[in-house]
């Protein structure tokens, strides 16, 4: 099998890349223009075992066709996209013509090059804001209405590859809507590192380690059991297993959408609380406005991605995520002299 992966070298596309290199014998291509994401991360998985890169940008839809057509793809595992909601919000276009565009380009060479599987990235900001939400959490059922053009972006995407599977028999997809995606790789050798950072983590545990004066909490009059954000935390290493298991998955089913989280949901002000607890540590946290863009609530109703895959997470537990984020970012500050 042939997997491209685009945006591998990225923060979730590299874990998934770990995996597949050091559990299978596929060959496996990275593709990403690493505006966001690291070299350095390229050279831990060479360790592994041995794999093509293509430094390049979607938007260079030739160059993307002929990469297709000279690995021979198969399968594409697709992350590449931007990812910042605010962002979003202040500037549209870069997130249409990015996750959009670029998406529904690569569905279209694919198709051309005649790759039978698809998975693709999306995120559970396409429910928006959910209301009157089943003790379950949300499922894949649930109305689609993005507050915020990343979500938007994701759910025109999704819309793209479902319209294309229906008029070719041989095309495959699997959807996967994120929730909030933290932790890094069990021997800290990747981890995650967005520059600037906007994950609330990855933000608690740098302020844990003295590299942030306080962590910022956005809003706390929000309608929930402490006024601040509730979401739905699932560790990188559960959520990269997932898309292994996709990849056997369309062998023999249809194409599909899942939902990957626990289906549990803590808030802001519980994620900082447990930080400070797994790391013995204490810092100030400070109640700033809402952001534009941002949910009350997010949490998932995972049935669907356990009984029809069989996934079973590992990892399903806040403590062990601050944790294990809390390693992976003062391992990289021991790296770069700034612990």
């Amino acid at each position: 099998m042939n997997i491209l992966i685009t945006g591998g070298a990225g923060y979730i596309g590299s874990h998934v890349a770990k995996q597949l290199l050091e559990t299978t014998t596929y060959n496996i291509t990275i593709l990403d223009n690493l505006s966001t994401g690291s070299a350095k991360t390229l050279d831990t998985l060479k360790t592994i075992r041995d794999f093509k890169f293509i430094e390049l940008d979607l938007k260079e839809f030739d160059k993307v066709n002929s990469a297709l057509k000279e690995k021979k793809i198969n399968t594409i595992i697709h992350f590449a996209a931007s990812i910042v909601v605010p962002e979003s919000v202040e500037n549209p276009l870069k997130y249409y013509m990015n996750n959009t565009v670029n998406t529904t380009n690569l569905i279209k060479r694919a198709v051309e090059n005649n790759v039978s599987k698809f998975i693709f990235s999306s995120t559970a900001a396409v429910y928006g804001e959910p209301t009157n939400i089943p003790n379950t959490g949300v499922d894949e059922s649930y109305p689609t209405n993005p507050i915020n053009p990343y979500g938007m972006s994701k759910l025109m995407s999704e819309k793209v590859l479902q319209d294309t599977a229906s008029v070719n028999s041989d095309f495959k997809y699997v959807i996967f809507r994120y929730f909030n995606v933290a932790g890094a790789s069990a021997d800290l050798t990747i981890g995650e590192c967005h520059e600037p950072e906007t994950h609330l983590i990855p933000l608690v545990a740098k302020t844990a380690l003295g590299k942030r004066d306080k962590i910022l909490i956005y809003g706390d009059d929000y309608p929930t059991k402490d006024g601040s954000n509730l979401r739905d935390y699932v560790h990188v290493l559960d959520l990269a297993d997932a898309h292994i298991k996709a990849i056997d998955f369309l062998n023999e089913n249809s194409s599909n959408i899942f939902n990957c989280g626990y289906g549990k949901g803590f808030s802001v002000k519980e994620v900082v609380k447990t930080m400070k607890l797994v790391t013995n540590t204490n810092f100030i946290s400070e109640i700033v406005s809402r952001r534009a863009g941002d949910p009350a609530i997010l949490v998932s109703d995972n049935r669907k991605i356990k009984s029809k895959m069989n996934w079973i997470p590992k990892y399903e537990d806040l403590p062990l995520i601050c944790k294990s984020a809390y390693d992976w970012e003062n391992r990289l500050g021991e790296e770069i002299g700034t612990k």
